[in-house]
């Protein structure tokens, strides 16, 4: 397993972000290109969000998020506007799943008081999320093995393609 260590900065919602506030129905009926739908991430919500993403960049919520419906569009569109996870208290759990497979980082932990602007640094294979500006540590819910791996190579496809199935992890002591 490749260690991933990922750095973004904040921008953080509330409960309930279903999977119409992420990307509007008026634009995902109309196009399948990701690139042009994560100009419209979270428009709804906030009409300049996808300008002040850079990329890399995290969504903090808090319960529920990705509510909805359980197309694949919502956490693709995230993607493509520059977001590379999400930390929220907890997941709707086919949003979850798609994010996953996607290649879209998911992450369970609390939530509570973080703010939008912070800079943090998240190590998955630890479960570490520190904040850069405060020093302050939270541990996320632990990602199993194989879902750090789907992560690496950019989504379940892009793994697939790779192995053509699902491997079965040989230990680093074992190598």
């Amino acid at each position: 397993m490749i260690l991933m260590i990922l750095k973004g900065k904040t921008h953080c919602f509330g409960n309930d972000i279903n999977t119409d506030y992420i990307i509007s129905g008026r634009y995902k009926f109309k196009t399948l290109d990701m690139n042009e739908l994560g100009k419209h991430v979270m428009e709804d919500i906030d009409p300049d969000f996808a300008r002040k993403v850079a990329p890399g960049d995290f969504i903090v919520a808090w319960k529920n998020f990705g509510c909805g419906s359980s197309r694949e569009q919502a956490p693709r569109a995230l993607l493509a506007c520059g977001i590379r996870g999400i930390l929220a208290k907890s997941f709707a759990r086919i949003f979850f799943r798609n994010a996953i497979n996607c290649g879209l980082v998911a992450l369970e932990c609390n939530t509570e008081g973080m703010e939008s602007g912070v800079e943090l640094e998240i190590n998955l294979t630890e479960g570490k999320i520190v904040n850069l500006q405060g020093g302050n540590v939270i541990t996320a819910s632990p990602l199993p093995d194989i879902m750090i791996d789907i992560l690496n190579e950019g989504g379940l496809i892009e793994y697939i393609k790779k192995y053509g199935s699902f491997q079965k992890r040989v230990s680093s002591s074992s190598r």
